[in-house]
């Protein structure tokens, strides 16, 4: 057995500093394993007291009889790095401490934390700042918290991890009302050693266990986490996390447009996109979206059928699944016949859906019967049942006549419960029929089972091209020209133009082009050109002299620093504009994509893609990248305009994450705002670019 199974499951437990009192805080750790039947060996450590629920209590740890697997510290801050010293050096797998008053408070406590991990050596550490762990599977509760008071857990498949402890005790506790059982609990906190990852990683092989669900605050460990879920994944186990601090308040904006535009929040959502993570947009989804999972069907499209003797309940649940893109088309002609077969008269409305049958809740006959012609029909992928107040005297006749229907099909079968009713809620989800009390919970559940029904390669190396040499651009940022340079290098088409130093040359340069042109500043210090009067559109050769010695005096003047050099640029038109830029932060480097030009920060229509290990983006994920934009159509020949060349956006988005890919760290920003898209079989043209090289 490694540390983490012994953690889990201990053949024997030492307890230091508890309490013979079962009301205390020190208290509930023996009360707790004996109270849920632990068959192995409790230790309680306490020097003023002998004995402890009628076990031997001892001085200290080196008194113990023999090495316990794991022990909890149930001593304060300044005393918890004495206790992990003494079980490290007794030979123990694990500590659980949870005490407060480390990297949580702040510098002081930071320091406590690092003797803390000084203290345990190479005997592995839960904490601190936890509420322990729970293996409701084996009957373990290695926990001080008070949420773990009540009587009886269910016990099921859903293993849980949570960076925070309250938030365990919550899921718990709710769980527990709800009928929905649980095989592991695990509060991380501070992650001074085992973190978030181990325990998926864990879970990935444990038999008892078929969904992970996470809590999550932050991800120390991206690699770490990234192999984790993929082992699960691999298992066949479906993980569903909620990411708190969804907020842009904290994010970064750097010189380009691209760090306002993505954020650190956005970047999990990157990251669990890649890896195949379902994430829970409320709390109470998480719960929802694993018990789903939990049942073990699969979902294989979007089409609904609602089974009612309610009409308004029936209408909500309707609503709630159009919104989340779910369709629920009437009866095909066959299913409705079947239909119409089980009940006459005006009261029946089985041709369309909601399908509304009087009297099912109080007819367990009637109701099997619509519910195995619902289940057989090609016409569904999905039963969504409305339970009503009749089922509130015998919640058990409902949940029984539903739960035998079950083994006739693989579809997903989920209940609402319409009245305030959670004895129901429990009995249904207990019978293996999901229930719950919103529509918007059925709509998040069945779309959780849509996720994680979709096929999804991980790309574990990405498009590699041959290395290209960049050891002739300087650090710092690049001007305009020198930033398009970079990209073309690379395969980027990029706008033909010419860099000029006066009026004259201008004009030279714009009789070349022929058309209309456009003028630009040319700086490495002026990020944004048009907001300090840097950019001139619509010129001809004859107005663009002129016009460059007003821009310059313009410039001037809100600047304090004359441009010297200038950009003329061929005028691109009837193309749509992309941004197209680049986002690193500690969980990886990732490319952004949306709707560019001027609007691109107010508009924010924008996807992003995490680069995976190695190498580029592959020409399938940045197609998927431009079909994700709300704006999509206006690429896709929206209301009769000429299709844009998907294609050659797809060819510039691998080109650019390529450069990303291999200038790696040396890369500190990289931005092209616009690129035009142009009519099918034109092409791309880099219009701006924006670039910041490291040292």
């Amino acid at each position: 057995m490694d540390a983490i199974e012994r953690l889990i499951r201990p053949r024997s437990v030492a307890i230091i500093g508890a309490s013979a009192d079962p009301s205390k805080t020190s208290g509930r750790p023996v009360a707790y394993l004996q109270k849920h039947g632990f068959a192995g060996e409790i230790y309680p450590v306490n020097p003023k007291v002998g004995e402890i629920g009628g076990l031997a209590c001892y001085a200290d740890i080196a008194s113990l009889p023999d090495v316990p697997d794991v022990g909890i510290v149930l001593l304060g801050a300044e005393r918890a790095h004495a206790a992990v010293r003494e079980l490290s050096e007794r030979g123990a797998a694990a500590a659980i401490v949870l005490a407060s008053g480390f990297t949580e408070t702040g510098a002081e406590g930071a320091e406590r934390q690092k003797q803390l991990m000084e203290a345990a050596g190479s005997m592995r550490l839960l904490g601190p700042n936890t509420i322990g762990l729970v293996n409701l599977t084996d009957s373990i509760v290695l926990s001080a918290s008070g949420a773990l008071a009540m009587d009886h857990f269910p016990t099921g498949s859903i293993g849980l991890v949570s960076q925070s402890g309250g938030i365990l005790g919550a899921l718990l506790s709710r769980a527990a009302a709800r009928g929905v059982g649980l095989s592991k609990l695990v509060s991380t906190s501070n992650e001074a050693d085992l973190e978030l990852a181990d325990f998926v990683d864990f879970l990935a092989d444990d038999g008892a266990t078929r969904v992970i669900a996470l809590y999550i605050e932050a991800i120390r460990n991206p690699a770490r986490f990234r192999q984790a879920v993929l082992k699960a994944r691999r298992a066949g186990k479906p993980v569903v996390a909620f990411k708190i601090g969804r907020s842009e308040a904290g994010a970064k904006a750097a010189v380009s447009h691209t760090g306002a535009l993505a954020g650190s929040d956005r970047m999990y959502d990157a990251l669990f996109m890649q890896l195949g993570v379902i994430r829970a947009k409320t709390f109470d989804d998480l719960l929802d979206i694993s018990a789903a999972l939990a049942a073990e069907r699969k979902l294989s499209g979007r089409r609904v059928a609602i089974l009612t003797s309610t009409g308004g309940a029936g209408t909500i649940v309707s609503d709630s699944l159009g919104v989340a893109g779910f369709a629920t088309p009437a009866p095909d002609t066959e299913t409705a016949a079947q239909l119409r077969s089980l009940q006459s008269g005006s009261h029946a409305t089985l041709d369309r859906n909601p399908i509304d049958v009087t009297l099912a809740g109080l007819q367990p006959d009637l109701l099997r019967s619509a519910i195995r012609i619902l289940l057989a029909s090609p016409s569904y992928d999905a039963l969504a049942i409305i339970v009503g107040s009749s089922a509130v005297g015998s919640p058990t006749l409902m949940a029984d006549a539903i739960n035998d229907c079950l083994p006739m099909s693989d579809k997903p079968v989920i209940a609402y419960v319409s009245p305030y009713a959670p004895d129901v809620v429990s009995v249904l989800t207990r019978r293996g029929v999901p229930a719950y009390t919103s529509a918007e919970s059925c709509a998040a559940a069945l779309d959780g089972l849509v996720q994680a029904g979709m096929p999804k390669q991980v790309q574990t190396s990405g498009s590699i091209a041959p290395a290209v040499d960049v050891s002739d651009f300087p650090a710092g940022s690049l001007d305009e020209a020198r930033a398009k340079a970079l990209f073309a290098r690379f395969g980027v088409p990029i706008v033909a133009e010419k860099v000029v130093a006066s009026s004259g040359e201008a004009e030279l340069a714009a009789r070349g082009f022929g058309g209309r042109v456009v003028l630009k500043i040319l700086s490495r210090e002026i990020a944004h050109k048009s907001d300090v009067g840097g950019v001139a559109v619509g010129l001809t050769a004859e107005t663009i002299g002129g016009r460059l010695t007003v821009m310059a005096e313009e410039v001037e003047a809100r600047t304090g620093k004359r441009p010297e050099r200038f950009l003329v640029q061929e005028m691109i038109s009837g193309g749509v504009e992309i941004i197209l830029g680049m986002h690193r932060d500690p969980l990886g480097t990732a490319i952004l994509l949306g709707m560019g030009g001027v609007t691109a920060e107010l508009l924010k229509d924008t996807t992003m893609r995490l680069l995976p290990p190695e190498g580029g983006l592959g020409l399938a994920e940045a197609r998927e990248m431009a079909r994700d934009l709300v704006t999509w159509p206006l690429l896709d020949g929206f209301r009769g305009r000429p299709k844009c060349d998907v294609e050659a956006l797809a060819a510039t988005i691998v080109a650019f994450s390529r450069m990303v890919a291999q200038l790696g760290d040396r890369l500190a920003e990289a931005e092209i705002n616009p690129v035009f898209v142009l009519p099918a079989g034109q092409g791309v043209k880099a219009a701006d670019g924006l670039v910041v090289l490291n040292v």
